[in-house]
């Protein structure tokens, strides 16, 4: 890469009270300077600091601003850098950009500025790229997931299981060396043992991602239920909002109404789905089968049930034909009790029935909506999930599958007795996909892949 001078505008386009551009570049500084009247206050500005200036172009004044200046290697990209905060005015947001452009800077690509802190060893791969995660975070704990990778926790963790696999592959190596000379340094039951315990590791990231990537994306929430019963009420009280079409009219939800809403700092993905009932229309039986995809796609599920006119008894047999039809083991189910306005006083029965979490609401009324948000943050402990290593990244993720192919592929090596040259290629495979991740090993096409969903400006 040619490390030339490039600039950008950092803060969102539009109009506001500032906006800051950013020039990186070893004439980052001095390109800077050819728009200041007084360029030889600014050259001599110590590092670190920030000095108001004016900006000019020949003899016009442009803006008023605040430059700040800092010197490699101490900036974000390593490089020197400079940042302007000048008025949010597109004219002068252009105006800037344009002379520093005259004066030998050019536009920075998508990324560019974090490509340039990973190449200079400011931040691994892994780091890098929680900043885009950091910047679309839009919830409590996808802000903590993305911070707690950014810090480096999840850095550590892949260099520490690199390392593991490097003591492996020495231990091989020094069998392969001394092989002719009869010299044991670790026998097969051990090299296994150890094996085994780094695929166990291996294997609790890889499970993590579910968790992780639902998380960062919004827990999924499937709302079902027979047609009329209030789910699409249900999902407007819940939001807030009139997202949802309300009709007396059974079947009236068609296709599933997806939308995400934020309680207690967790980001959770609702799901309006069309009634469960048989029918011979075939776009609400089409409809329907969407239905079931939603609920098996789902995290947890709301079974929405009209108390003013269901029994027990119905509940139940109603249960139990979905358990025949989705795997409900590791879904949480919530029992929402809807048009309690619509009783004197609730059903004994209902009110002891301990099988599941059950609400007990009004929709239509927005009576005691609260305790189904309750319910919802109960499934998810903000503290401990925050404290833990989680995989989010669906690059990693595939990383990760890869070495549990490799590992697989190294246990059959040792239980067939292979040759020990034979199985150090696949260690070495192991350790080159462990450095993808955090960029010790990679290439100019996965950085460019990685880097392009970044904003300009970052």
């Amino acid at each position: 890469m040619v490390f030339d001078t490039i600039c950008s505008i950092s803060s969102p386009q539009g109009i506001g009270a500032i906006s800051i551009i950013r020039i990186s570049g070893k004439k980052a500084v001095e390109i800077t300077s050819y728009l200041l009247q007084n360029r030889d206050d600014f050259l001599t500005l110590p590092a670190n600091f920030v000095k108001q200036v004016n900006i000019f172009e020949d003899d016009k004044l442009i803006d008023q601003t605040m430059v700040t200046k800092f010197v490699a290697p101490k900036s974000y990209t390593g490089e020197d850098l400079v940042e302007i905060t000048c008025h949010g005015s597109k004219f002068i947001q252009q105006k800037i950009i344009e002379l520093l452009l005259k004066n030998g800077a050019r536009l920075a690509k998508p990324g560019e500025f974090s490509m340039r802190a990973f190449l200079n060893g400011k931040l691994d791969l892994a780091q890098t790229e929680a900043i885009a995660d950091l910047i679309e975070s839009q919830s409590e704990i996808s802000h903590k997931l993305a911070i707690n990778q950014l810090k480096g926790n999840f850095s550590a963790r892949i260099k520490r299981l690199r390392s593991q696999f490097v003591e492996l592959a020495a231990l091989i190596e020094l069998e392969l060396d001394f092989s002719e000379e009869n010299v044991e340094f670790a026998d097969r039951s051990k090299l296994r043992s150890l094996l085994q315990t780094l695929k166990e590791e291996v294997a609790k990231l890889t499970d993590s991602f579910k968790l992780g990537n639902v998380l960062k994306t919004g827990i999924p929430v499937a709302i079902i239920g027979k047609p009329n019963v209030g789910k699409s009420t249900l999902l407007n009280c819940l939001l807030m909002d009139e997202r949802a079409i309300v009709s007396h009219i059974p079947g009236t939800t068609r296709d599933t109404v997806e939308d995400n809403f934020t309680i207690n700092g967790t980001n959770f993905r609702f799901i309006d789905t069309a009634g469960l009932r048989i029918t011979e229309d075939e776009i609400e039986t089409f409809g329907i089968e969407r239905t079931f995809k939603a609920i098996d796609k789902a995290e947890i599920i709301l079974y929405m049930i009209d108390i003013s006119d269901t029994s027990l008894e119905d509940v139940e047999k109603e249960l139990l034909f979905l358990e025949n039809e989705i795997d409900f083991i590791h879904k949480k189910l919530i029992i929402v009790a809807n048009k309690i306005d619509q009783l004197n006083e609730l059903p004994k029965h209902f009110t002891e029935w301990n099988d599941y979490d059950i609400a007990f609401i009004s929709a239509k009324r927005n009576v005691n909506i609260e305790e189904i948000r309750e319910l919802l943050t109960q499934h998810i402990d903000l503290h401990n999930i925050s404290d833990t290593t989680l995989l989010t990244n669906a690059r990693h993720y595939d990383i990760m599958l890869k070495i549990e192919q490799e590992i697989n592929t190294i246990e059959t090596g040792f239980a067939q007795k292979l040759p020990t040259d034979l199985i150090v290629i696949h260690i070495n495979s192991i350790l080159n996909l462990l450095g993808e991740i955090t960029g010790e090993i990679t290439n100019d096409e996965i950085l460019e892949a990685i880097f392009s969903r970044f904003c300009i400006g970052k």
